[in-house]
């Protein structure tokens, strides 16, 4: 059986495997060059700045969220485990948690189908990411 767990600092290197393998699989878009960016800042900048949480199943993490007061910041299951119902449980807790807004590259049309299915609606579209890049970013909410 699963369970959702509180993550520290100790969890990081699990968690950037888990966002590594998770975004091979479903960012096709984003260049090598981004990949690496993105990834050089997940441990000093993204995950400091976020509620962090994994589902556990078996003992060993399978998916994470990051939480900022009403929105979910990020969500990532491992590439091996999607299609399991541990993104839809990570969903319902941050629900529960009072999340409401989810922002998503629109170049992931399975995210975005994804969020769809959960209530979530787009509200507005960016035509870069927060940082600048070419990456569109749509704004959802319940």
């Amino acid at each position: 059986m699963w369970q959702i767990v509180r993550c520290n600092e100790d969890d990081y290197e699990s968690l950037v495997g888990i966002w590594e393998r998770s975004v091979r699989a479903t960012h096709d878009f984003l260049t090598e060059a981004a990949f690496n960016e993105i990834r050089a800042a997940l441990v000093p900048c993204y995950f400091p700045g976020v509620d962090l949480y994994a589902i556990a199943d078996k003992g060993s993490f399978v998916g994470f969220i990051g939480l900022s007061a009403d929105t979910i910041e990020m969500l990532f299951i491992d590439a091996g485990c999607r299609n399991h119902g541990y993104g839809s449980a990570l969903i319902d807790f941050a629900k529960r948690k009072g999340a409401v807004k989810v922002n998503v590259n629109e170049q992931n049309p399975s995210a975005l189908k994804f969020y769809e299915a959960k209530g979530f609606r787009v509200i507005a579209r960016d035509e870069t990411d927060g940082d600048g890049r070419p990456y569109p970013i749509l704004h959802l909410s319940l």
